[in-house]
């Protein structure tokens, strides 16, 4: 039920973002300075936030186990990437955007917020560590997939990685383990950056519907396929596996969360620099953003999390 109700109150910030657009008091100049200020300020002072929050009541070795399920994660949704595009009859020029929203999820503009509200900054430190390997992976298994397997020939730069986020998850797990002590003030600042990534990450995605013609997004048979086995199938049949060993309801959450979020935005912007399938990875993240209000409880319902 809380799910439901976060996710429903996500929703409407979405239909506000595409009233907005409608009205042009929104377009995509503003929404993509919007989206870097979400990127680099608000969702970076979340990440903090959590590191500096739990120094004192969660244990090491919980963090350690958290690490070894996200990397295990990654391992499982790359293999099943390398053989979907296949089972979907995808044409070959696409596998690479298909593999790519297959792997990597809305875990920033839409797993860190939920997550915040579900379980606390406790889990949005256990989820810094799945952003950690999503922004290594991004910037190599991704790029490299979207390019065609061309990513040095297409510009591609290891320093890319060196990015706001993968420097917020460094500082977190390392402020946690070496119980750095840090002024009020500080944890004031950051909590209130942290509270502007859910509304203004959702106003972004609902301004992203006004480029589409929602019809256009129902017809598109492969991608309706597509839509249920990365939101219902292999998050329900992950979590059910995973509730055989794992039994800490806030690594479950995380977990839950982290497979089930729709596709992440980067997918499209990646395809757009790296002359992919731009108009199919930005159908993905808008078909797959729009169901995930009812995929995503409906998930949560049938593995009891």
């Amino acid at each position: 039920m809380i799910l439901l109700q976060q996710m429903l109150a996500l929703f409407i910030l979405m239909i506000i973002g595409y009233a907005c657009g409608k009205k042009d008091i929104l377009d995509s100049s503003t929404t993509k300075k919007i989206s870097w200020l979400v990127v680099n300020v608000a969702n970076v002072a979340m990440i903090l936030q959590a590191g500096l929050d739990n120094q004192n009541d969660m244990p090491k070795e919980t963090l350690l186990i958290v690490g070894g399920l996200a990397v295990a994660m990654y391992v499982m949704l790359i293999l099943l990437a390398a053989i979907l595009p296949i089972v979907l009859r995808a044409k070959k020029e696409n596998y690479g955007i298909y593999r790519t929203m297959l792997v990597f999820s809305n875990v920033g503009f839409m797993g860190f917020p939920l997550l915040l509200a579900l379980a606390g900054t406790q889990a949005v430190l256990y989820a810094a560590i799945f952003q950690f390997l999503f922004s290594f992976l991004l910037y190599s298994y991704g790029i490299t997939n979207i390019s065609g397997g061309k990513a040095g020939e297409s510009g591609f730069q290891w320093k890319r990685m060196i990015n706001p986020g993968l420097i917020a998850c460094v500082i977190a797990i390392s402020s946690f383990f070496a119980k750095v002590d840090m002024p009020d003030f500080v944890d004031t600042v950051l909590k209130n950056l942290a509270n502007l990534t859910a509304p203004l990450s959702m106003l972004v995605i609902g301004q992203s519907f006004t480029e589409f013609k929602l019809k256009e997004l129902f017809t598109d048979v492969r991608l309706l396929v597509f839509t249920a086995i990365k939101m219902l199938v292999i998050p329900i049949a992950a979590m059910l596996l995973l509730k055989q060993w794992v039994t800490d309801a806030t690594i479950l959450t995380v977990c839950l969360v982290m497979l089930s979020t729709p596709v992440a935005s980067m997918s499209a912007m990646l395809a757009q620099q790296y002359d992919g399938d731009y108009e199919l990875a930005s159908r993905g993240v808008a078909l797959t953003t729009l169901l995930a209000v009812v995929t995503m409880p409906l998930v949560s319902m049938v593995v009891g999390v």
